[in-house]
């Protein structure tokens, strides 16, 4: 389940729950455990939601304000950990050709500019969400460091932008057909 103190988290499963289609199914996992692997531990997944029969999507969620900051606002605030990253690389290794690992950028839509169509934002709790998807391995090749300290790396904006598929189109929601196969294989390129 997810944890019940993040509102990113909350809000994505309950968009989930709310479009559920009879090929949508979703697994949230409890992240305080990490899994053992021979090679060490590895971060545990956010969810596993599984759009047809042949592809799981293997979910990271990034919760992140849009846009973020007071004074000098940011709108494609997209930075991730190198263990969140590696991990998810770790995943999709172990399950297989049918699992894409996914990191999810939960926007918590706070002005009024918005990372995606009006029509695609998700209502939850008196708050407006936006969930966009980048494939781990594109996000892996196009970021770059932003602190040594901390691992955490980031993708530049325009890249992101590029990547970034929303959630919907992802399921299909658009216009009610399964499209899985449209973020397998992709580039960040869009070539």
């Amino acid at each position: 389940m997810a944890k019940r103190g993040n509102h990113y988290e909350l809000a994505f499963e309950a968009y989930l729950r709310e479009h559920r289609v009879a090929y949508v199914a979703y697994v949230a996992v409890n992240e305080q455990r990490r899994s053992l692997l021979a090679q060490g531990s590895i971060k545990s997944l956010d969810f596993i939601v599984s759009p047809s029969d042949t592809v799981s999507l293997l979910v990271d969620i990034k919760g992140r304000r849009f846009p973020s900051g007071e004074q000098h606002k940011q709108y494609w605030k997209n930075w991730s950990t190198w263990d969140d990253l590696s991990s998810m690389a770790r995943w999709q290794d172990k399950l297989g050709p049918g699992s894409c690992a996914l990191l999810v950028f939960a926007f918590h839509v706070v002005g009024t500019r918005s990372p995606v169509e009006i029509e695609q934002l998700f209502a939850f709790r008196g708050r407006w969400y936006a969930f966009l998807a980048v494939r781990v391995s594109d996000y892996i090749q196009f970021s770059n460091p932003l602190s040594e300290r901390w691992q955490t790396v980031a993708m530049p904006a325009r890249l992101f932008r590029q990547a970034a598929i929303p959630f919907d189109s992802i399921l299909g929601l658009q216009n009610n057909v399964p499209q899985p196969a449209k973020l397998v294989g992709q580039h960040a390129t869009g070539n």
